[in-house]
């Protein structure tokens, strides 16, 4: 009877120390898991930072190109205008 009293004891004092155990690799695990979750944030992070560069280069040509048609554009008309005064003169003679 004093075994089985003692097997009880032994029973019972490790089973607070088998939940610390399983809540501690339940940390691990967690703890892991969101170190892998955070290299993939980061790798991600990285890739859109890219992705925004490129397309702020892309934006600036857009911009450029932009006002370069403005320009020519004004460019025509003014053109345009004196053609037809050309001719109107043309016309007059």
């Amino acid at each position: 009877m004093a075994k089985q009293a003692t097997a009880v004891a032994r029973t019972v004092d490790l089973e607070p120390i088998d939940r610390l155990e399983e809540k501690v690799r339940m940390l691990v695990d967690t703890v892991t898991q969101l170190r892998a979750e955070q290299a993939r944030a980061m790798d991600e992070n990285a890739r859109l930072s890219s992705e925004i560069e490129s397309l702020r280069s892309r934006l600036a040509d857009a911009d450029a190109t932009g006002a370069e048609l403005a320009s020519l554009k004004d460019e025509r008309a003014l053109i345009r205008t004196r053609v037809a005064d050309m001719l109107s003169q043309l016309e007059s003679i």
